[in-house]
């Protein structure tokens, strides 16, 4: 099968060339790179990643295709998707379409064949920057030009384009027969109020496993129409981008501390630090993948995580009350805290882990224990 040209241009005045599969067509956004070596059917559907065209660094993708049960949400959420070499035959029972045929039917433009290896490297040495991909405009001067007019994602609130428009009731546990988590439920029942800021499916089937009755409310939600849900505890989820523009969440977070224990993962995390008084940061080239160490500084474990974010909350800015849980032992960064006097806590990485790994899972269970105190 014949393909046609594509280039990706950064900001930088950098340009790829290599060739296109999915969608064709143009698309921009925040070029970000990922180090897991499998799960780009969980990378490419988490709501986390809008606004991101998504660099995998392992070389080959695609070679089990894509099937439904893998999702993180009802399509692809990210802008594009850039491989060093997309397997165009699949070979795994589960598969019912290929990674290119899956992109194409959603409209995600992809591209291959280029140096990913050197695209990562420029951007750990210069930083996530805007990109423009295309298969349609293959002028390097005009692609840069409008990489360079693209704004940043710092300061726009990408999670009301990924919540959900209101309340619902989440009923699904692990339905696959190829799960591998082990959570056990409590011998009591709790009604959980999750924000979905762009949540992933695999945070509400962790919950329900656990024996929670689950309630999906979006992010908007006051915190007068979360109390009314009379709920045990509240989960604040993942979501893309910057965190301080979302000052309506912020809010929400402040008003709920001390009336309900409170679990808050990646976005939620960094929300909550919000609330609590902190300030946040844009990373370099942030954490994404299925592999980075953080040290649970209560027991002295590590535990090998799976990230996806590019803000952090600044330890040095939370108040004494507020205690550092967890720390990334790549670059010393925050990963998770609690409250010293409210059920509060959070961590920056996914304990649901999909697609791994589960070391952390145990987190579901000490929200669980919050709740029954």
């Amino acid at each position: 099968m014949s393909q046609s040209i594509a280039k990706l241009a950064l900001a930088d005045g950098t340009v790829f060339t290599g060739l296109g599969f999915g969608a064709v067509g143009e698309t921009f956004g925040e070029v970000v790179f990922n180090t897991s070596m499998t799960g780009y059917q969980e990378v490419l559907t988490d709501p986390s990643y809008t606004g991101q065209i998504v660099t995998m660094t392992y070389p080959l993708i695609g070679n089990y295709g894509i099937n439904l049960e893998d999702r993180e949400s009802k399509i692809p959420q990210v802008e594009g998707f850039i491989v060093r070499e997309c397997a165009r035959h699949p070979s795994n029972f589960r598969s019912t379409i290929s990674l290119s045929d899956y992109l194409a039917e959603h409209n995600v433009v992809g591209i291959e064949r280029i140096d990913t290896r050197s695209l990562v490297r420029r951007i750990r040495v210069g930083g996530a920057m805007t990109g423009v991909l295309s298969t349609t405009d293959l002028d390097d001067a005009s692609l840069v030009r409008k990489a360079r007019a693209k704004p940043s994602i710092v300061g726009i609130d990408l999670a009301k384009t990924v919540m959900p428009d209101g309340a619902f009731a989440w009923k699904d546990g692990f339905n696959s027969p190829f799960h591998t988590q082990q959570l056990h439920a409590g011998t009591t029942r709790h009604r959980v109020a999750a924000l979905d800021f762009g949540m992933k499916w695999n945070i509400p089937r962790c919950l329900v496993e656990m024996g929670c009755d689950v309630t999906v409310v979006p992010g908007t939600a006051s915190a007068k129409d979360i109390l009314a849900l009379n709920p045990d505890g509240v989960f604040i989820s993942n979501g893309p981008g910057d965190p301080e523009p979302l000052t309506y969440a912020i809010n929400t977070i402040r008003d709920l501390i001390g009336k309900k224990p409170i679990f808050g993962i990646c976005l939620g995390h960094q929300l909550l630090g919000l609330a609590l008084g902190g300030k946040t940061f844009k990373l370099k080239f942030g954490h994404r993948g299925a592999n980075q160490p953080v040290l649970n500084k209560r027991t002295g474990q590590v535990e090998i995580t799976s990230q996806n974010h590019g803000f952090a909350v600044d330890p040095t800015t939370l108040p004494s009350d507020v205690e550092a849980t967890h720390i990334n032992l790549n670059d010393n960064t925050l990963e998770g805290l609690r409250h010293t006097r409210y059920p509060v806590f959070s961590v920056q990485y996914h304990p649901e882990a999909s697609a791994g790994p589960h070391d952390s899972t145990y987190l579901f269970e000490e929200f669980r224990k919050l709740m029954e105190t």
